[in-house]
């Protein structure tokens, strides 16, 4: 079975490892241990009945739902089959310009959605220097012809930028895409997210996702934050109906459980620092400092190999860094799991 280039794939570990899949511990996928909300669950469970309906075109209770929760008009917000499928929508967009810049290391679904329109990507690496990683664009890269890709918290790094450190790229490129699918792990207090300005610059597009906070990507939701007349367009070019009627219920009422996100803001700072302080501990890795609910580790060892050894002797995945070039074989990246999840796993590695 060929090795996959996304986190979670148990069908690939469990024939690796030699088990059934619900025996793997999987690290290697970012979602939430705390979820689904029982508020979802029992959304689902009520709206069986209306399977037999197609769902509203238009979505809108959900548009609603979010327009309510993000203070916006709805026609400021478009839900999809997970951000995936907008990203395919934006990558279109984004193929009509003159260039796209890519910070990297990068999500591989951006390159894949780029490369379907054949768009002209020109990568910009992050540069991690004494532990740090920074966002810097050379300015000559800078031009209204160019569309800028970003992630912000960033994915692999966990490198959470201010919003103040974006906001001029605004009035420097034709059209500024920001993927805020770890935003919601970060407290109100602390989270730099574009949304608050996103009508004050038509060039801005956010792409939100409601399936790793709230522990649904079997769901498949997400939702992008543009102008209407961008929304429009997009819901042209795309399938009808992409939102399942299960999936817009259980977002309906996940955005509204309060008690589930105070829940998960308090538990994840002490379970990232829990494994974050037990990974600087062992001899050949370094975790890097992370804004949202995973990890990544550099090592001196060949991380393809760790992870076939966490697989095969203690049925525990990790996510290795290959599909992320510039990382290569000398990172892997760890989700942040419950307690005796994340105990597990370092005693794993400390006898790997």
């Amino acid at each position: 079975m060929r090795q996959p280039a996304h986190g979670g794939n148990l069908a690939w570990a469990a024939a690796l490892a030699g088990c059934p899949p619900d025996a793997i511990l999987d690290f290697s996928a970012s979602i939430s241990p705390l979820g689904p909300p029982n508020s979802a669950i029992a959304a689902i469970k009520s709206q069986i009945g209306n399977l037999k309906h197609y769902p509203d075109p238009n979505y809108s209770e959900l548009r609603l739902a979010l327009s309510h929760f993000h203070q916006l008009p709805s026609e400021w917000i478009l839900p999809g089959n997970g951000s995936a499928e907008l990203l395919t929508l934006i990558g279109r967009e984004l193929a009509q310009l003159a260039a796209t810049i890519l910070i990297t290391p990068a999500f591989g679904d951006y390159y894949r959605t780029l490369a379907a329109y054949n768009a002209n990507v020109l990568e910009c690496p992050l540069s991690l220097v004494t532990g740090h990683w920074s966002l810097f664009l050379d300015k000559g890269q800078r031009t209204k012809d160019k569309g800028l890709l970003l992630n912000n918290p960033h994915n692999p790094t966990g490198k959470l930028f201010t919003r103040d450190s974006i906001l001029p790229y605004l009035e420097q490129f034709a059209l500024v895409v920001v993927d805020e699918a770890f935003m919601d792990f970060v407290p109100h207090n602390e989270e730099q997210s574009l949304i608050p300005v996103v009508q004050e610059y038509p060039n801005l597009v956010v792409l939100r996702s409601l399936t790793k906070f709230y522990s649904l990507p079997g769901l498949r939701l997400g939702y992008a934050i543009a102008h209407p007349d961008c929304l429009a367009k997009w819901q042209l070019w795309r399938d009808p109906w992409p939102v399942n009627t299960l999936a817009a219920v259980a977002a309906i009422a996940a955005l509204q459980d309060t008690e589930f996100q105070q829940q998960t803001w308090a538990w994840l700072p002490p379970a990232r620092n829990q494994l974050f302080q037990g990974l600087a501990e062992i001899p050949g890795l370094q975790p890097q400092a992370s804004a949202a609910n995973f990890l990544l580790v550099e090592s001196q060892e060949s991380t393809s190999q760790l992870q076939q050894q966490l697989l095969k002797y203690h049925q525990i995945l990790i996510r290795d860094c290959l599909s992320f070039k510039e990382l290569g074989d000398r990172f892997f990246r760890v989700a942040v799991r419950e307690e005796s999840d994340n105990q597990r796993l370092l005693t794993a590695l400390k006898e790997s």
